[in-house]
């Protein structure tokens, strides 16, 4: 059974890709559908759809592990932040094998994630209102 480990988490998962359901996002197995079926939080403002950069990864491990990236994911990732050469849309790579991937610190949502604001006190917490902060 393949295993996907996300960064920084460092949260493993391992599954089966016959029984792995559909959630909708992103294409059949792709690192987006296997994040969406555990709970593990990666954004996808477009729902999946290969017409946003918000579920950017840098593949750490596996590269061939994932399906091949077709041409209208290179396109989308020519405007991805911090493009590197081990660059994916978590929407689009279907996972194959064992995968290491890290999700970049500045696509990361903390706030939405449960956890502070990665920039301080520079915004208020939920709990304060902007009069309070």
């Amino acid at each position: 059974m393949p295993k996907v480990t996300f960064l920084p988490a460092n949260q493993t998962v391992e599954f089966d890709l016959e029984n792995l359901p559909y959630q909708g996002h992103g294409k059949p197995g792709s690192l987006l559908d296997i994040a969406m079926n555990f709970g593990i939080h990666l954004e996808h403002a477009c729902g999946g759809s290969c017409a946003c950069t918000t579920c950017h990864v840098v593949v750490k491990e596996g590269e061939a592990n994932l399906s091949p990236m077709e041409d209208d994911e290179a396109d989308r990732l020519d405007m991805a932040a911090d493009l590197t050469l081990h660059s994916r849309l978590g929407c689009q790579c279907v996972v194959q094998g064992d995968v290491v991937v890290e999700i970049p610190a500045w696509n990361r949502n903390y706030v939405s994630e449960g956890g502070g604001s990665i920039l301080g006190d520079a915004i208020p917490s939920p709990k304060r209102t902007a009069v309070e902060a």
